[in-house]
């Protein structure tokens, strides 16, 4: 059985108040193949242009990443997105966004990927991450999900679609406020849960992430850094983490999902230490470990109340 992740693989430009990167590797699928490889073999689903290095690909597969399911157009380009953050480095002003492979995605999920019992849905047109879904013909164990609020702008009915059919949903809390309708987080997460996922995850950056199931709320805080580079891949790495770990575990439960947040959010900590996945390329098993457990540390205490 595996984890199969289909995602954008892609160029990225960034600025940010702190330095700026010239055309860099990035895409959603990048950052999830990357982070999750560190804790189980992935199958990636994706397309890339000619221009895309040969180089990444062959570092991607010595991590234990299976290609087969990416696509080379070596007639077009790659995806391209050019970004510009602000001070407060949760908001962004995008520059330039050049669709060229993605324009006409069509994904084939490969036979030797017909063992998916986990399967990571990286932010991308959800008619692509719908035709995945009906690809596949078993049901994987748990489907996770990731979107974003330009989906809901103008892909809602195809969105909608998608949200149905799976079992975990990662959004911001911009996004899940412009997805439900509802201003308090408790009451988007109730309004979306409805729509179809059993699980709801709030991401919301330097404030942590939330945790919905059922009438159960976990709250996960973030690691206090002293320097933040570059987001961009932030929450892409977060979604690596949680599935990476689900996936090694093979424990969908509540609690073990509490875990899987803190793997994300220590794996996300270390990817906005430097431009694009630098950082993540330079970590090892006893990194995440040390990292994950400052995590432990920040939220762990004894309270004793006074008789």
């Amino acid at each position: 059985m595996s984890l199969v992740v289909c995602g954008s693989m892609a160029f990225d430009a960034i600025e940010t108040p702190f330095g700026k990167s010239d055309k860099i590797i990035g895409g959603a699928g990048t950052y999830i193949a990357w982070c999750a490889s560190n804790f189980t073999p992935v199958k990636q689903i994706s397309v890339v242009g000619g221009d895309f290095p040969q180089a990444e690909l062959d570092a991607l597969t010595a991590r234990g990443v299976n290609l087969e399911g990416v696509q080379i157009k070596h007639d077009e380009k790659t995806f391209f997105w050019s970004g510009r953050y602000h001070m407060d480095m949760n908001t962004r002003d995008t520059l330039d966004t050049q669709l060229n492979v993605l324009a006409n995605f069509q994904p084939v999920v490969p036979e030797s990927y017909q063992d998916c019992e986990f399967l990571m849905l990286g932010n991308l047109v959800p008619a692509v991450q719908l035709s995945v879904i009906e690809q596949l013909k078993n049901r994987p164990k748990l489907i996770v999900m990731d979107t974003m609020n330009f989906w809901m702008e103008v892909a809602m009915e195809d969105l909608l679609k998608v949200i149905a059919r799976v079992d975990v949903l990662l959004v911001n809390d911009s996004e899940a406020r412009q997805l439900s309708g509802e201003y308090s987080l408790v009451k988007a997460a109730q309004a979306i849960m409805k729509m179809g996922p059993k699980y709801l995850i709030i991401k919301k950056g330097e404030h942590g992430a939330l945790l919905f199931h059922e009438n159960k709320v976990f709250h996960a805080a973030a690691l206090p850094l002293e320097e933040v580079f570059d987001p961009t891949g932030a929450g892409d790495t977060f979604a690596g983490g949680f599935i990476g770990h689900i996936a090694r575990t093979k424990d969908i439960s509540f609690d073990n999902m509490k875990t899987a947040i803190i793997v994300g959010s220590a794996m996300a900590s270390y990817c906005v230490e430097k431009f694009g996945t630098a950082r993540l390329r330079e970590i090892n098993a006893a990194d995440i470990h040390a990292r994950i457990n400052e995590f432990v540390q920040l939220v762990n205490f004894d309270i004793r109340l006074a008789e």
